[in-house]
């Protein structure tokens, strides 16, 4: 142990000296402001940037009706994509492995049997040929590619590590979207955000943003919305860990202060319930009305942004991201629910999508069962991504380069 008691209790204190300036009531009170005062619509330099969909509410269902509800979509499919995470080589190369997969609910063992591999590889060698195309492997069940990644002076890691998750999923939803009859989920956003925000993290990153390999992705997510728009099935993204600071930094710009450390905490200071002494109640989920939003990233592909010169075939109003956001209190977890506008201008599908995510949060007590199935077919373990790596090595004839950390923690990059 390196902190002995007094250690503890000290550092303690520290916090509470902190905590003296910081009245959880006045932020809630504030956070109730913001939302019943600046959401209809909230406005940026005098321009709409986030609107309700329709009227503006808190809504709550008990969580046991929620979870006994009859599913109004009779099957439902999810798709994730998972990483080895990105490694470097002592050859130069950095690389990283992508297996995107759908599941269904009920099951169809065949699907779950399909995989979308990418391998995306950075080298700083200008006499590598990395890029090749797809390929079919396991009697047709797999389709596998890898993809020589633009060059960069920094930010390897992140490069290869984002085209090859979005490339693995978006190639493997239009691959398998035929299947699909009536909703897919995306485990995470509807559009590659992790590409989309290298815009506001650096001039480097932002310059890839026209790169022919990137534009391809993001148009593989714009390709996937037409599809399901035009067949009038439903498409939504289930959104576990939300960091986006996109609102909060629009209400602190026009009123001066906004108190909370991103956008889900300022949704869950407004969807926490408590009784008189103050507990937590637990009985019910709460949710929000759906929001039209072009704030932050969601900007892109709105009537605000150009979609990054891709031409699209459906009207522009259509790519808008909508979300509603669902905090389930058992767990205190909040959760951003996303569909493009193009499916849920219609109240039916829009209600139909808010209905199956509650029955399905409140069921499992976290992401919906297709989401969960699909995260446990592409997630790719730690035993098994050690035994990648070590067979690279022996491919590549060259050793992982290792650091510190690697010893110290036994891995370097986390998802």
């Amino acid at each position: 142990m390196t902190l002995d008691p007094v250690h503890v209790d000290g550092i303690a204190r520290l916090a509470g000296r902190i905590t003296q300036g910081v009245d959880p009531t006045d932020h809630r009170d504030f956070a109730g402001t913001v939302w019943n005062d600046l959401l209809d619509p909230l406005l940026s330099d005098g321009k709409p940037v986030l609107e309700p969909v329709d009227e503006q509410a808190r809504m709550l269902v008990d969580v046991q009706d929620a979870a006994l509800q009859e599913p109004p979509f009779p099957t439902q499919h999810g798709l994730d994509s998972g990483t080895i995470n990105p490694t470097t080589f002592k050859n130069g190369i950095v690389l990283d492995v992508a297996q995107a997969a759908m599941a269904s609910v009920p099951s169809d063992l065949d699907l779950h049997r399909g995989r979308t591999i990418v391998m995306t590889a950075h080298s700083n060698d200008v006499a590598a040929a990395l890029d090749e195309d797809w390929r079919m492997q396991d009697e047709g069940y797999a389709r596998e590619r890898i993809l020589q990644v633009p060059r960069v002076d920094r930010y390897e890691q992140d490069v290869v590590h984002a085209l090859a998750l979005y490339l693995a999923e978006s190639e493997h939803a239009l691959k398998e979207a035929d299947l699909v009859g009536d909703l897919l989920i995306l485990d995470g956003p509807v559009y590659p955000t992790g590409l989309l925000q290298w815009a506001d993290h650096d001039p480097e990153l932002a310059e890839l943003l026209v790169k022919d390999d990137v534009l391809d992705v993001v148009a593989n997510y714009v390709a996937l919305v037409e599809e399901f728009v035009e067949r009038d099935a439903a498409l939504a993204g289930f959104v576990k860990s939300t960091t986006s600071k996109a609102i909060t930094r629009i209400v602190r710009k026009e009123q001066g202060n906004a108190p909370w450390a991103n956008d889900a905490a300022f949704f869950r200071q407004i969807l926490e319930r408590h009784d008189d002494e103050g507990e937590r109640l637990t009985d019910a989920l709460t949710f929000t009305n759906w929001f039209r939003s072009r704030v932050g990233t969601d900007e892109v592909l709105s009537t605000s942004g150009d979609a990054l010169g891709i031409e699209r075939e459906l009207d522009d109003e259509a790519y808008e991201v909508t979300f509603f956001v669902v905090y389930d209190p058992r767990e205190d977890l909040l959760y951003r629910v996303e569909s493009p506008y193009g499916i849920t201008r219609d109240e039916e599908t829009r209600d139909a999508i808010t209905r199956q995510v509650l029955a399905d949060v409140a069921a499992e007590r976290g992401p919906p069962l297709a989401v969960r199935k699909a995260d446990e077919l592409a997630r790719i373990g730690g035993d098994e991504k050690e035994a990648l790596r070590e067979e690279i090595e022996r491919q590549f004839d060259s050793e992982q380069q290792r650091e510190y950390n690697d010893k110290r923690w036994g891995v370097a990059f986390e998802e």
